[in-house]
């Protein structure tokens, strides 16, 4: 693997926002409690299965003005892709984060999340925050062991739907 850039997506590389989607392993729930004031959480495991997101079609120009977008880059390739909303409270919003599953392990999507702290903290704000699915345990964990903290928890947002069941956890990071 040659040395991952990482960067600002602009106007001259708009199509590399487009990056696919690939599987990602389920192997467990992060079960958030509120006690005290204070958010913790406990870890049940799952047999180990394989989801998917479907893939989006990001367009650069109706986004750009409310969006930042960073690319993670092998040579002139794109790996990896975080999208952040910018938002009218003092948290930068983390809409979107993905690697290529032969990039995974790397460290680059922490990369990627070290480089909108400096933008984030450059724009004014306070931090980062994000919402990860209770089921999807690797990105749960992934968010705290890089200094997120659970925020709240929405149990509601998937009823009617076919992932009733489901809940968010809303995690947070300071800068």
């Amino acid at each position: 693997m040659e040395k991952i850039e990482i960067r600002v997506i602009g106007k001259e590389n708009a199509d590399d926002i487009r990056i696919k989607n690939e599987p990602f392993a389920l192997f467990g729930r992060m079960i958030p409690h509120y006690e005290g004031g204070k958010w913790s959480y406990s870890v049940e495991k799952t047999e180990e299965q394989w989801d998917i997101f479907p893939d989006e079609n990001y367009d650069f120009e109706a986004m750009e003005k409310e969006y930042v977008f960073i690319g993670a880059y092998d040579g002139d390739v794109c790996v990896g892709l975080a999208i952040f909303q910018r938002q009218w409270h003092k948290y930068l919003y983390l809409y979107d984060l993905k690697v290529n599953g032969a990039y995974r392990g790397k460290k680059i999507a922490t990369r990627m999340l070290e480089e909108a702290e400096s933008f984030a903290k450059n724009a004014g704000y306070r931090g980062i925050w994000t919402v990860g699915q209770d089921n999807n345990l690797g990105a749960c964990l992934f968010y705290i062991n890089n200094g997120f903290r659970i925020g709240g928890l929405d149990t509601e947002v998937y009823n009617g739907t076919k992932l009733e069941g489901k809940a968010d956890i809303h995690f947070y990071k300071d800068i």
